[in-house]
């Protein structure tokens, strides 16, 4: 593709979001929620007060929707309140942001967190929710007797719509990108220094992974259905951790243009395909799927990924 279409694509994505923006914001009007729960710095002996108190804040949070009358933002809320959720953190403000927990985090000697892609916010968490649990099922299954697991699902940030300015910016993935690093921190004191920490990026997610990645403390960054990092190589990153990288053969992704061009003041795309053998990631095998079936039960890319989180690298299917 030459360099004047790319140019014209990416203006066309900006013109389209310059009207669809403004018309989704005008039609979805602000919905009140409480301030986050107050809470000391979590710790393994204070992870179930820390669940509960957020548990709590999301049924005040789901009660003042249905009050505003937005039933279905009640119904998300409500359902992240019930008894059986883990929630690490919640704040039902906006779009929302939520930091839930599958299995024990407490124990867990192998931990994946997933950073998810963009149109994720309360109002949509529920795909997100179900890859998390579907990772999870799967690395319980996977396990050596007496490895224990959990995974995060890592809603921390306001994700760009698929048809915005945003999503084709970094500028969302700048803004996410110190927390993500916070939120790592936090989790590197509260799992210990032996457990090992795998980060798992989806779709636009892997640009905030790509902006946050200089100097995390983890031991693999995993790229899936991902437009481009920001970066030219996985060197570029500048990390310690294993890179690796996958796309679904019907992955609409592959057709994003992946180049990176200042247009008035603003750098528009991420730059060099991260499969590609330019980028240097360790490339696996993620199937025939599409873009939002990396975590699909049964899927080998899910098989793949459980690999990696667990340590067993050398059993992965490259592609």
């Amino acid at each position: 593709m030459s360099l004047r279409r790319v140019i014209r694509a990416l203006l066309a994505v900006l013109v389209t979001a310059a009207v669809a923006v403004p018309l989704t914001a005008a039609a979805r009007p602000g919905i009140p929620a409480p301030a986050p729960a107050a809470l000391p710095p979590v710790t393994a002996t204070t992870l179930e007060q820390a669940y509960a108190a957020n548990r709590a804040n999301a049924e005040l949070a789901a009660r003042m929707a249905a009050a505003h009358g937005d039933a279905h933002r009640a119904t998300a809320d409500r359902e992240l309140a019930a008894p059986s959720r883990k929630l690490l953190s919640f704040d039902g403000r906006g779009a929302g942001r939520v930091t839930e927990v599958f299995g024990d985090l407490a124990r867990a000697d192998r931990v994946a967190v997933l950073v998810p892609g963009s149109d994720t916010s309360l109002d949509t968490y529920e795909r997100f929710h179900e890859a998390a649990a579907s990772l999870h099922r799967r690395l319980a299954r996977q396990a050596p007797a007496g490895t224990s697991t959990a995974v995060l699902a890592w809603l921390g940030y306001t994700t760009p719509g698929t048809v915005s300015a945003t999503v084709v910016t970094r500028d969302r993935a700048d803004e996410a990108a110190p927390s993500l690093r916070e939120f790592l921190r936090g989790l590197r004191v509260l799992a210990g220094p032996d457990t090992r920490v795998t980060l798992l990026c989806h779709s636009y997610g892997s640009v905030v992974c790509g902006r946050a990645a200089d100097g995390l403390d983890v031991e693999d960054l995993v790229l899936v259905g991902s437009p481009g990092t920001g970066a030219d190589s996985a060197a570029g990153l500048r990390t310690r951790a294993r890179v690796w990288a996958a796309r679904g053969a019907d992955d609409w992704v592959a057709e994003v243009p992946h180049v990176s061009v200042d247009l008035f003041g603003t750098t528009v795309g991420f730059g060099t395909d991260p499969v590609s053998p330019s980028f240097g990631a360790r490339v696996f095998t993620a199937g025939d799927g599409g873009h939002s079936d990396y975590f699909r039960p049964g899927s080998v890319s899910l098989a793949n990924l459980s690999r990696i989180v667990l340590g067993e690298t050398g059993e992965v299917t490259r592609a």
